[in-house]
């Protein structure tokens, strides 16, 4: 009877201590912010000085794409290993939770790893709630305060004010609190903890401080081509809407107003990150927390015409992509190998010593993460609507319409794509061994909002007071 006593302590001191030995994820999700941080260099007026420190730390990505350049589908698509073609979540507006059983989610994989999962914030498209996913989330992370009467609220369906409020006012501080909280508190478990931050999402209403670390008469507009659309197909220029959002910018006059707006929301969003890094620097899981810190997709300011993401060019699928993991990663570490966000899921997996589920897509880039430097034949892949693919290489960017439409870029002498090389024969054979990557499975679009889900958005909407693409 003693023995077996000694046994039974034997096996749970040896299961608390497997449990020790797993990493903690502190999991970064940051709404529309595009490669606009300082670190990454793609424009100087950035002033994301906490980011950049959190680049430092550990591997910085510099080619880095989103799964799809739009809210629902690129988190679906990180959350559950699988591509858009693969559930048909395309769209804002296709509810990803009938597809996506709770089996298969990232969370899941971590619960049963005997994980507590908790999180705030956004990090599924918040009109499709689904908290059974999780052991604990912040419910009530508060609303934004409304631009007063008689202050404009931008251009059209760009919406941007400076505000007369506290940092604290936003939603996004009080998510932040929460995830400080969480890295503060003894825990008996390894802990997956989520962050998803709002901002730099539109409405880009931030405290007036953030406009004034990017004076207007300072602001430079991106680099533009005019007739640059004009070798662009018409799919392209179909997803691009040239006479929407950009016609009136140009009308107004408010284009680098706009940007301005699109700054301080970024720089606003860098403070948080200093705050939640100096809560970690504190904790006491630090030596022992990986983190990894993710956009969900671009964002165009005007570049070919274009704003918004909704389009399958280099400014609206880039996003920024850090990992830290204590033992693996080396500090100040680059890496130019092109990976798109469906590897996130098996890269977590495989750190924290997890079964990487049969269903994953993506590759796990640990061998990149514990050398920056190897090599890497897997290309980004981005869908934007049901069989419209982009193939991003470190050398060029082929995009294929679902109608046969095609455009082609050399990123290397042409970062801005302002010139379509598909048509040119002499590209013919670089043409062929891009489309290899293209997707095969294109699945039917999922099925739309349910009549349910339409009044929790709208209500989700009004709470806020924000705008929600």
């Amino acid at each position: 009877m003693r023995s077996l006593f000694a046994l039974l302590l034997l096996l749970a001191a040896t299961a608390s201590a497997s449990a020790a030995d797993k990493p903690n994820v502190l999991f970064i999700a940051i709404d529309d912010l595009n490669h606009w941080v300082g670190y990454l260099g793609r424009n100087k007026q950035s002033i994301t000085p906490n980011i950049d420190k959190l680049a430092a730390r550990g591997v910085r990505f510099t080619h880095s794409y989103c799964a799809a350049p739009v809210c629902n589908p690129s988190r679906a698509a990180l959350m559950s290993g699988m591509r858009p073609g693969n559930t048909g979540v395309y769209d804002n507006n296709e509810d990803w939770r009938p597809v996506i059983p709770e089996e298969k989610t990232l969370t899941h994989a971590f619960r049963q790893g005997g994980y507590f999962v908790c999180g705030a914030g956004k990090i599924y498209h918040e009109s499709y709630k689904r908290r059974e996913d999780w052991d604990d989330y912040l419910e009530n992370e508060g609303g934004m305060p409304k631009v007063p009467a008689g202050q404009s609220d931008g251009v059209g369906g760009i919406k941007f004010a400076p505000l007369d409020c506290k940092d604290e006012d936003l939603n996004d501080w009080r998510i932040v609190n929460y995830c400080i909280d969480q890295l503060g508190k003894p825990q008996d478990k390894p802990f997956f903890l989520a962050c998803g931050i709002h901002k730099p999402h539109m409405p880009w209403n931030v405290p007036k401080k953030y406009y004034d670390m990017h004076p207007l008469d300072k602001i430079e507009l991106p680099p533009y081509k005019k007739d640059d659309l004009a070798d662009v197909p018409p799919a392209g220029i179909k997803m691009a809407k040239p006479d929407g959002d950009h016609a009136e910018m140009i009308k107004t006059g408010r284009w680098k107003e706009a940007i301005q707006g699109y700054l301080a929301a970024a720089s606003y969003t860098d403070m948080l990150i200093g705050r939640l890094m100096e809560a970690y620097d504190k904790s006491p899981h630090k030596a022992n927390t990986a983190i990894v810190f993710w956009g969900d997709h671009g964002w165009h300011l005007g570049e070919k015409d274009h704003w918004r993401k909704f389009a399958l060019w280099e400014e609206a699928t880039r996003a920024p992509l850090i990992w830290v993991v204590p033992g693996l990663t080396k500090s100040d570490s680059i890496c130019e190998r092109t990976v798109d966000f469906t590897s996130v899921f098996p890269t977590l997996t495989d750190i924290c010593g997890l079964p990487a589920p049969a269903h994953l897509e993506g590759k796990s880039i640990k061998p990149l993460l514990a050398d920056a430097t190897s090599a890497w034949d897997t290309p980004a892949i981005t869908t934007f609507g049901r069989n419209n693919h982009a193939v991003r290489t470190e050398g060029w960017r082929y995009i294929h319409y679902a109608n046969g439409d095609e455009e082609l870029y050399n990123e290397s002498t042409d970062p801005y794509e302002w010139t379509n090389l598909a048509k040119d024969p002499q590209y013919a054979a670089t043409k062929a061994d891009l489309a290899r990557h293209l997707p095969t499975i294109n699945n039917p679009e999922a099925g739309k909002e349910t009549t349910a889900a339409k009044k929790e958005k709208k209500q989700l909407k009004k709470a806020r007071g924000k705008d929600k693409e």
